[in-house]
């Protein structure tokens, strides 16, 4: 397959132009938007035009975050499971078949996650965390 660079900018407005009576899918296809599977890049295409109209899309680098961040929150599912995600788990050094004990707390709300008494958990890796292990109900 010939690996061809995606048009931009005005180049890539004209050419959409010239296809405008097409489908999306074979406009971007013509334009280059494709993956290594022959796959269209849909987004990548529809990105490249809002920023060939002169829209400025923030940079990743002003964010200045490095993906998802916790949010010490989770909701029940409508199956009535509570999942405690592996940001957490990996937090206090959690691995998958590690047992814990879990205590409800029904006077605040809370639920715990207590950690078996042989497992020791650095508290400097913990101290911008809530101590108390809760998580909200």
């Amino acid at each position: 397959m010939e690996s061809t660079q995606p048009l931009v900018g005005d180049a890539l407005l004209k050419r959409a132009g010239e296809l405008s009576d097409r489908a999306p899918d074979q406009i971007a296809r013509a334009c280059g938007y494709t993956g290594n599977s022959g796959r269209v890049l849909k987004k990548a295409f529809l990105r490249a035009l809002v920023e060939a109209k002169g829209f400025v899309f923030p940079g990743k680098e002003s964010s200045g975050s490095r993906g998802r961040q916790a949010e010490y929150r989770t909701k029940v599912h409508g199956n009535g499971n509570l999942l405690v995600g592996n940001v957490y788990t990996r937090k206090l050094g959690l691995v998958p078949g590690q047992e814990c004990t879990i205590e409800l707390h029904e006077e605040t709300g809370t639920i715990w996650l207590r950690l078996p008494d042989d497992l020791v958990v650095d508290d400097a890796a913990l101290e911008d965390e809530p101590s108390d292990q809760a998580a909200d109900a």
